[in-house]
């Protein structure tokens, strides 16, 4: 097992940034990131290893403190800190070219009070760039121009906000989890606009948790891990690729230092698919329709088979979430129709609660034959690190910590069929990966069938034995296909996005390809789209 003590950044050495005065509280950054001018950075790693604070820091605006709370240096000792460096010469061009630096937070309310403001009058007055239309047009926000901010969807407020920070003129743009709260599409179309962004002498960073995205928009990858909340610390950019596997590796070649006990591979997923369909039982569910406003859906029938997880793919508004309602009994479809009567358990999309019990009792209450039993405990509550969380009040959980009850909630119900609701939402890359195994084995142990909807490219490809893909105009006039293989739905899915994406050969890892690369062109020019080498 990885023992932290066996390297030097458990201790004093290489502090970059000291949160609080030193104790049980106080939270350390070791090292920083290394940006470099005329590349896009991505930052990849765990909730609460300072990725957020390693973002601030290369504003410029919050000076590192080299680890002295109560007294920091100034700038001309932080030079001399790092004097040698290419972040020496990235804070002299900071100070001395007073380069202006912008940040997109991770959080949707730390932009500046705007609710009262009308979206377009908005990105009219920040507009320094006369991008505005172009980047309007590019993020699909043209059709709520007239709102105001407040009536924004979480995934319209998410892309005004990037809008916001891509229409103004800056020498650094950085961007905290763009892809929060968006569809598959809306995150490719929002990479490359900040990708946009990109001269020859300015800086792009990004954070975020969704590998393909990062994947795709980034040049070179700094990897943050540690002891979450204790302290972080910061590798030195690699290559996208190398970046991204040393993460997933849980080991740092260059250092030859393991941070977590495993690696977190990519099996493929069809290795059992044919034995699933000849063993297995079948099960179908008729052709529906669901009509709610101007927004109309048709659900084409389908069948699925036990120990089968069924991933659901389609832009935000096209009722992947209706549909899943509708094979939960909670919505009826327009026409009474004889539905399979399936024991059900539901995930919504978003897990909120008031409550003030504690995880324990909120285990107890609603889950107690599986909270009390081993295998349960073993296979769902300590992956996700609930076991952790027993004697916490519900109420204070963050927002990563609630979506993990709340798919163990939903797993702990017996049910013929689960119904689970972006189970990515606010989890890490390391956190995802757990989720979907979690999920896999439990489905296929159980012998059940799960329906899952999931924005996070990595998460579905990785999840799915068979896919629903979804078409038409989101709000309006929408059709979820029957469910097909993972190989003809992703091409079909791909073929829409006009992308292509392969695995990585070593751990199996989708790779979105490089708008126009050679990749990219040669599976268009067979129409594979979603390449699965042999």
């Amino acid at each position: 097992m990885w023992n932290e003590e066996r390297t030097h950044m458990s201790s004093d050495e290489d502090i970059s940034h000291r949160h609080g005065p030193k104790g049980p509280r106080s939270f350390r950054l070791h090292r920083l990131p290394v940006p470099r001018a005329g590349q896009v950075l991505g930052l990849v790693g765990a909730n609460g290893t300072g990725k957020s604070t390693a973002l601030k820091l290369l504003t410029g605006k919050l000076k590192p403190n080299l680890g002295r709370y109560y007294d920091p240096p100034d700038w001309q000792e932080i030079l001399a800190y790092f004097k040698g460096s290419e972040l020496q010469n990235y804070f002299i061009r900071i100070l001395v070219d007073n380069l202006k630096a912008i940040m997109k937070h991770q959080w949707l309310n730390c932009i500046p009070k705007v609710d009262q403001c009308n979206v377009g009058k908005y990105l009219s007055e920040a507009d320094e760039r006369d991008m505005k239309q172009e980047i309007v047009g590019e993020l699909d926000l043209i059709q709520v121009m007239d709102r105001n901010v407040e009536h924004l969807s979480y995934g319209e407020h998410q892309r005004f906000a990037i809008a916001l920070f891509a229409v103004r003129n800056a020498d650094i743009y950085i961007f905290d989890e763009p892809s929060n709260y968006l569809d598959v599409k809306q995150r490719l179309k929002a990479a490359q606009v900040i990708r946009s962004l990109l001269q020859p002498n300015n800086y792009v960073i990004v954070a975020d948790h969704d590998l393909s995205v990062l994947d795709y928009l980034s040049d070179s990858i700094c990897c943050l891990y540690g002891k979450p909340g204790k302290y972080g610390v910061v590798t030195l950019p690699f290559s996208v690729r190398e970046g991204i596997d040393i993460f997933l590796a849980g080991f740092v070649p260059t250092q030859n230092f393991r941070f977590r006990d495993e690696s977190l591979t990519f099996k493929m997923v069809q290795e059992n698919a044919e034995q699933t369909e000849t063993t297995c039982a079948r099960h179908k569910y008729p052709t529906m329709t669901k009509t709610q406003g101007n927004f109309r859906l048709k659900v084409v029938e389908g069948e699925f088979t036990d120990s089968q997880i069924i991933v659901i793919l389609g832009e935000n508004g096209t009722g992947k979430s209706t549909f899943l309602q509708m094979l939960a009994g909670v919505l009826k479809p327009d026409v009474e129709i004889p539905i399979p009567e399936f024991k059900v358990s539901y995930k919504p999309q978003r897990f909120s609660t008031s409550s003030e019990c504690s995880v324990r009792s909120m285990l107890r209450s609603n889950i107690r034959d599986a909270y009390t039993d081993p295998q349960f405990v073993s296979d769902v509550m300590k992956p996700l690190l609930i076991t952790k969380l027993m004697d916490t009040k519900v109420l204070y959980l963050h927002e990563e910590e609630l979506e993990r009850l709340a798919l163990t909630l939903c797993l702990g119900k017996p049910a013929d069929v689960y119904l689970i609701d972006e189970p990515s939402a606010f989890l890490d890359p390391e956190q995802r990966i757990v989720a979907s195994n979690v999920i896999k084995k439990f489905i296929r142990q159980a012998k059940k069938s799960a329906f899952v909807v999931e924005h996070d490219f990595t998460m579905a490809t990785y999840l799915a034995d068979r896919v629903i893909v979804y078409e038409g105009k989101p709000s309006i006039d929408c059709v979820a296909n029957s469910p097909q293989s993972l190989l003809t739905g992703m091409n079909l899915f791909l073929s829409r996005l006009d992308i292509t994406c392969t695995r990585d050969p070593a751990n199996f890892r989708p790779r979105i390809n490089k708008l126009e690369s050679t990749g990219d062109q040669e599976q268009k020019a067979t129409g594979s789209h979603y390449y699965i080498a042999d």
